[in-house]
């Protein structure tokens, strides 16, 4: 294994010295062609809904602070609203989906409960905002082509002991993302980009982890394991157990019931 992952590496770092006619720009292409058709080609791009199950983990300082068994429904649409985002997401929660929390694509979002819906915090719909439209999966599926998107190769690393190309992306905004794509699968194993805190203006290191990815339909690749971190520490974890797309996820899953009280914004 080891005589194998030093193979990799000096490979990797081969292709790069001889590839260095190329630009940045054509080099960082070629990248994400391979990771795009890595995730499933037309059939990704073209993957209309997900809905994704399994345990879900929150944490604080490194301690769990939550868990429970989630569905997220996630649909894509074929418009950018105003706020920048073109999809529709519900997070449920419990075996009976009897607690939710839904964002919409005009940078609402709720979390709804037996006493009625209560409207996310400005700090929690901001958070949203800011690192949706920078998943790299998100990226890939709704963004690639974007005006004023440059995408631009940035090296070969090795990252826990396995070889990656670095592309990093940079919208009309210059919001950049920098993404790892493992050498040998094509697909995108780990992303980071920087936000600030829109009340203190500190900056986070934001960073995401993707792993066992499989097959869920169609040849689409998707990752059953994502884990998020800030500055260094764990956050966010999802596992899942089962995910399917494609299932004509219908316009009011993604509405607010029409009588449910809506309570006051925190």
């Amino acid at each position: 294994m080891l005589l194998t992952r030093r193979s990799l590496i000096f490979s990797a770092a081969a292709a790069v010295a001889a590839s260095g006619a190329e630009s940045a720009a054509e080099k960082g292409k070629k990248v994400v062609e391979e990771a795009l058709a890595a995730l499933g080609g037309d059939a990704f791009l073209n993957m209309e809904d997900r809905v994704e199950e399994g345990r879900l983990y929150s944490f604080y300082q490194e301690r769990l602070t939550g868990a429970s068994r989630a569905r997220i429904y996630t649909r894509y649409l074929g418009t950018t609203s105003d706020k920048g985002l073109a999809v529709r997401e519900k997070q449920t929660f419990g075996k009976d989906e009897d607690q939710s929390v839904l964002f919409d694509e005009n940078g609402n979002g709720w979390e709804i409960t037996f006493r009625g819906a209560r409207p996310l915090s400005a700090e929690q719909l901001q958070r949203y905002a800011d690192s949706t439209p920078r998943n790299i999966l998100y990226l890939f599926r709704q963004r690639l082509k974007e005006p004023g998107m440059i995408i631009e190769f940035v090296g070969t690393e090795v990252l826990i002991n396995e070889p990656v190309n670095i592309v990093e992306f940079t919208d009309a905004e210059n919001r950049v993302v920098k993404v790892y794509f493992h050498y040998s699968t094509k697909l995108p194993i780990r992303q980071l980009f920087y936000r600030r805190d829109p009340k203190t203006k500190d900056r986070f290191e934001e960073v995401t982890l993707f792993s066992k990815y499989r097959d869920v339909g169609g040849g689409v690749k998707w990752p059953y394991a994502i884990r998020r971190e800030r500055d260094g520490e764990k956050i966010f974890e999802i596992f899942s157990e089962k995910v399917t797309i494609n299932q004509n996820l219908n316009d009011n899953l993604f509405l607010l019931p029409a009588d449910v009280k809506v309570l006051k914004a925190p």
